[in-house]
Parts: C-alpha cells; sequence; structure tokens
C-alpha cells in the first residue's frame, strides 16, 4: 500500500464528502418557512462541488508539472555501501523502461561491496568517496584514488553532468556541500516511516528492531529528498507493512524491501520525468505520469 505524496489529477473526484449521506435533509424555504424535502442525491452534487473546489484550489497551489525530454533520459549518480539491492532495482526499471534516466555513476564508501561489483560488471564509472585516513576493506587493486568533495562536484556535477543523487543503502552522512549542489534533486530511502524511527544509527536491522520493540503495529518505508541531516528531509513518498505479532528483525526486513524494490523505482522515475512539485508550504507532490 503505497501512502505519502503520491497524487494525481484523478484524485479530484474522490475528494471525501464531509457529509453523511442520508435519503433526504429537511430544508427551511424562504418563501413560506415550511419544511421542504430536498433528494440526497442533489445535495451531495452540491456538497461534492463545493469541496471539489477547495481540493482544486489546494492542489493549484503547486505548480504543474513539466515532463522532460522524453528523448533525453536524465543522468544518476547512485551512491552505495552495501549490496545494493535498491540499486539493482532502479538498474533494472531502466533497462527495461520504466525509468527514464542513465546511471552515469557509482559513489561508494566501501569499493568492496557487492553493489560496486555488480556496477563494475554493468560497466558503469565507479568512484570511491569520502577519503579515510583508514585503508578500505577489501578494496579492488584497480580501485580509483578516494575523492573529497569539491573533486566529487567536480566530477558529477560538471565532467559527467549529473542531474539527480539516489542513495540506495548508503550510510555516510552526504556533506553540505553536494546536498546543495543538488538541492531538490536528491533522493533516499529509509526502511521505516520517518519521521519515526529514523535518525543517526538508525539504519538496516537496527530500524527494525527498534519497530518490533516498540509494539507499533505498522511499519514500512519512506522515500524521502535529502537534506544535512540525517532522515529529516521532505517525505516524497511511503511504503506500509504490517507488523505481525511473532516478527523478527530478519523477517519484517524482508517485508520491507519488498516494497523498497516496489516503491524507490517509482520515485526515481517521477524526479527523472519531471513529475514533481513542490506545495507552497515545501512538501513535495508526487504526479502519476498522464
Amino acid at each position: 500500500m503505497l501512502l505519502g505524496s503520491a497524487w494525481s489529477i484523478t484524485r479530484l473526484a474522490s475528494c471525501p464528502q464531509p457529509f453523511p449521506a442520508r435519503d433526504f435533509l429537511p430544508r427551511q424555504t424562504s418563501a413560506c418557512r415550511q419544511k421542504a424535502l430536498v433528494p440526497a442525491k442533489q445535495r451531495r452534487s452540491r456538497v461534492t462541488r463545493g469541496h471539489r473546489a477547495i481540493c482544486t484550489a489546494q492542489l493549484q497551489a503547486a505548480d504543474l508539472p513539466v515532463s522532460r525530454n522524453p528523448h533525453k533520459p536524465a543522468k544518476l549518480a547512485v551512491f552505495v555501501s552495501g549490496g545494493g539491492s535498491n540499486f539493482r532495482a532502479i538498474h533494472d526499471a531502466i533497462l527495461t523502461g520504466y525509468v527514464q534516466a542513465h546511471i552515469s555513476a557509482i559513489v561508494s564508501d566501501a569499493p568492496g561491496c557487492g553493489a560496486w561489483a555488480y556496477a563494475r560488471q554493468a560497466g558503469i564509472p565507479t568512484f570511491c568517496f569520502p577519503t579515510s585516513s583508514k585503508p578500505y576493506l577489501d578494496m579492488p587493486a584497480d580501485t580509483p584514488s578516494p575523492l573529497d568533495t569539491t573533486t566529487l562536484v567536480q566530477v558529477l556535477k560538471h565532467q559527467l553532468g549529473v542531474e539527480y543523487v539516489v542513495l540506495a543503502g548508503y550510510l555516510k552522512l552526504v556533506p553540505a556541500e553536494l546536498v546543495r549542489e543538488y538541492k531538490d534533486a536528491m533522493l533516499n530511502i529509509h526502511p521505516g516511516l520517518l519521521p519515526a524511527f529514523g535518525g543517526k544509527g538508525l539504519y538496516g536491522l537496527r530500524v527494525h528492531k527498534a519497530v518490533i520493540a516498540s509494539g507499533v503495529r505498522f511499519s514500512g518505508a519512506t522515500v524521502h529528498f535529502v537534506d544535512e541531516h540525517y532522515d529529516t528531509g521532505p517525505i516524497l513518498a511511503q511504503a506500509v507493512v504490517p507488523v505481525h505479532p511473532y516478527d523478527t528483525p530478519q523477517t519484517l526486513a524482508a517485508r520491507v524491501l519488498e516494497q523498497e524494490h516496489k516503491l524507490y523505482p517509482r520515485a526515481v522515475a517521477a524526479l527523472a520525468e519531471g513529475r514533481i512539485t513542490w506545495r507552497g508550504d515545501g512538501v513535495p507532490i508526487l504526479w502519476s505520469p498522464q
């Protein structure tokens, strides 16, 4: 089940009616002050039109999306730290044509990870970031030297022409300089329903352990824009799963991950096609394809 700011123009027709449906409603006439019976269908029609006008005004506060040139796929950089199952899901969606994009670079703080190896096999350029005083473990012999933030911005923005950054299991805090360069153009996915169960140190199985320990009945995945802190950027879309009474962190993680692999390609597709706009109060809106 998908939640969050995934709105469509067609949702105007399903705006809730603020009054319960009844067969007839008494009404005082201005002429004789006698009660008259107004058919419920006619009354509901007036209510629906009025409420729909309110919904329309709210949506018009956000600019309608401007579609990208479909013949020019968006250029992405994907940041990874582990096995990269979400990265692979996005890459598969690109290969099938669901996501109109091209992955121009893989950036990782763990050049020996599974996502790095997959990118190398797929012929995607790989970059090591950030620089570290400690040696990287299991680093392949042909790994390029780690980049500092300024050099990485230069490579992504100016050499490769990367338009959007996608974090797919990247565990480092993204430097403020890079966040500013890709303001409103950098996404992350979190294995919990933000704003709960997020922040520094809450990632992977740690999130699912915290969810189970809290006793909540639902968990899920959240796609959000990235700001200069952990898991606090504007929420774009969410998917919800139940938490069963005898779940373990592993069983809950598997259930959430299945939704992540559906939700993230959908959000990235919208980003690449220009189907995300911003409401006046700073809430992003994901529009369905026309």
